[in-house]
């Protein structure tokens, strides 16, 4: 997605959700994985408003600049800024501050899930991941029940 800050979208309107609509903000080099995401989201009956997109963390400093969004779904590897260290630059955005951050990732190494959680991040879900899991970790960080 080169030479794309980020995509915005209205999302249509749905029925039978288990919480309010919210803006998500999700982070991933691979716009394939975006989707699976997005759609694991209303999977596990989460309402979408509105979805941000960005394909590393740089773009999504820029979309947070630019959008109002009440949860970020972030990768950890990605090129030009890494999922770790947007985390550390969002701790460093005051309007940023309180939005919670999820970390989604294939890494194995505690160290790295370790590490964003102490920068910042409220959880995790490593790939694969069902909508089941996204439910269980996503809902939470919201301040709602699983």
């Amino acid at each position: 997605m080169a030479g794309r800050d980020f995509v915005a979208r209205q999302c249509k309107p749905q029925s039978g959700g288990i919480m309010d609509k919210i803006r998500a903000l999700i982070v991933d080099d691979s716009s394939v994985m975006r989707k699976i995401v997005e759609r694991s989201l209303r999977q596990a009956g989460i309402e979408l408003e509105k979805v941000v997109e960005a394909s590393n963390g740089a773009e999504a400093l820029v979309a947070l600049q630019n959008n109002v969004v009440d949860l970020i779904l972030c990768d950890i590897n990605m090129p030009v800024m890494d999922g770790l260290e947007f985390v550390r630059q969002v701790a460093k955005v005051e309007s940023a501050k309180g939005i919670p951050i999820v970390m989604i990732t294939t890494e194995g190494s505690e160290s790295h899930v370790v590490e964003a959680l102490s920068a910042g991040a409220r959880g995790y879900i490593r790939k694969p991941f069902t909508p089941d899991q996204v439910k269980e970790h996503v809902l939470p960080v919201l301040g709602k029940k699983p």
